[in-house]
């Protein structure tokens, strides 16, 4: 039997997997995230010495953890050598690679892994196949990374959005199909998929919220089915191309970095925490960046000016990577005993440079010119009757595809992640809307906060967060359009 475990962060809808030989105890770990220890604590608890780290593809949403584990193990990294011209893998001193082409594989005690070249989301993805031995050529699973999903497939345009390599979305649609044409789809239908996402994640446009799928089932239902069946390319790629998320800022960063390779870090950082004086030299500093993590209402009623709201630890590497410059401090306001997970998620997407922590408890004592402030108005009709002001515009911070089902008459859309282009823009035409009320509103409330806060920080108009959501006004009977 084959020891198989899916490690799964629900911040990035990200997934790890451990896989296992209990004869040998030996094990391979495919796909790890940056802070390795989960994964070393938990080959310890079961007694298995991993001896293998395996990488589908250089990703775009989190920064790998392949070399940190190898160089922590002495294991041998397997990756990808179907990379084509500026995406190819560097950083590697030290490390025993191992570059793998389409059907090469290994062995691991009873099992042989087998690597599958499925271009498509990535020129160099790779699937792997796990197989035991005596079991003839039957496969019992494939690890599909970023190429399948439960549900649906990973986008092919984000080395255009993301990387900026013009032209490449249509393409990589194209191959997506030859690709699946071109034996994946002929696997035997039983074999389980367990993909590296799950829904949440901004790889693909319609990821099932379920852990594992198998072949057959993915062709009888996920929404390229049709096309596949009626060998219709042009619909499929359309198709493809059309609706996709939004794509954080945050992946040009993580593919250059996941190419070239990240610092190592060795253990995960430990922030300090800071005295006030020396958090008061901090804010001083154009390079510095605050990131106060309380609640959307004890920051509302009252934050250190130039501070930017991010109330959800869970989903702190998203949000933080919309909006924090890779070249700043960071500075966090968090309880004590949050600063290591917050440490842990900032890490994950390469935000190394934390400085310290101030303790949320004690803001007050740390804020040398005093706090600022702003109005939570969560009734929607108190918000309509905000809006009706000469001096009042909505600004609707939620996705295009949120805002194409309806929004609130004269409003105005920029996505949250997309606030600090929209605030920068603004200043460079010398518009900082004083004299403004700007009512800011989401789906639910989350999302309103962070880009709320950037306004505040950013001394934008005079900021109101409507926490009652679209939702909330449409329910109400307030003016909708579409």
């Amino acid at each position: 039997m084959t020891y198989f475990r899916q490690i799964y962060d629900e911040g990035l809808a990200q997934a790890a997997y451990i896989v296992g030989d209990p004869g040998t105890r030996t094990a391979v770990v495919v796909d790890p995230l940056r802070d390795i220890d989960t994964y070393l604590d938990h080959a310890a608890d079961k007694g298995y010495e991993i001896v293998g780290v395996l990488e589908t593809h250089i990703h775009a949403d989190f920064l790998s953890g392949g070399r940190e584990l190898a160089h922590a193990t002495g294991a041998t990294f397997y990756i990808s050598g179907e990379t084509v011209e500026g995406w190819k893998y560097a950083g590697l001193d030290g490390l025993d690679v191992v570059e793998m082409k389409d059907g090469d594989s290994f062995e691991l005690g009873n099992l042989e892994i087998k690597a599958l070249h499925t271009p498509g989301h990535t020129p160099e993805e790779m699937s792997f196949l796990i197989l035991e031995k005596g079991n003839g050529d039957d496969p019992m699973a494939v690890l599909t990374g970023d190429f399948m999903f439960v549900g649906d497939l990973g986008r092919p345009d984000l080395l255009e959005e993301a990387a900026g390599q013009k032209g490449t979305a249509e393409p990589g649609a194209r191959q997506t199909f030859e690709t699946m044409n071109s034996g994946f789809l002929e696997l035997p239908e039983y074999v389980a998929v367990w993909p590296g996402h799950g829904s949440g994640s901004a790889c693909g446009k319609a990821l099932g919220d379920v852990p594992s799928s198998t072949i057959g089932y993915e062709k009888r239902t996920s929404w390229w089915a049709n096309y596949f069946a009626a060998n219709d390319e042009e619909g499929f790629v359309k198709e493809f191309l059309s609706d996709q998320p939004e794509s954080p800022t945050y992946y040009k960063n993580m593919k250059m970095l996941n190419r070239d390779g990240p610092r190592i870090l060795g253990e995960l950082p430990s922030p300090p925490r800071l005295m006030p004086n020396r958090f008061a030299q901090l804010l001083e500093d154009d390079d510095t960046v605050v990131f106060d993590l309380r609640d959307v209402r004890s920051f509302a009623r009252g934050h250190v000016p130039g501070s930017i709201n991010l109330s959800s630890l869970q989903q702190l590497s998203n949000h933080a990577g919309w909006l924090a410059p890779y070249d700043k401090n960071l500075v966090l306001i968090t309880e004590p005993g949050h600063v290591e997970e917050a440490t842990r998620r900032l890490v994950r997407i390469g935000l190394d440079d934390i400085v310290g922590f101030v303790p949320a408890s004690r803001i007050r004592s740390y804020a040398p010119k005093g706090l600022k402030s702003y109005p939570v108005v969560p009734d929607p009709d108190r918000a309509f009757e905000m809006s009706k002001r000469e001096d009042a515009r909505v600004l609707d911070v939620r996705s295009k595809s949120e805002r194409e089902k309806g929004y609130i008459p004269e409003s105005k859309h920029t996505y949250y992640g997309r606030i600090g282009q929209m605030v920068a823009e603004a200043k460079e035409r010398g518009d900082t809307h004083a004299g403004e009320t700007i009512i800011v509103h989401c789906e639910a409330g989350t999302r309103a906060a962070i880009a709320a806060s950037y306004l505040d920080a950013h001394d934008y108009g005079d900021v109101v967060l409507y926490t009652g959501g679209f939702q909330g006004w449409k329910k109400t009977g307030h003016p909708v359009e579409k």
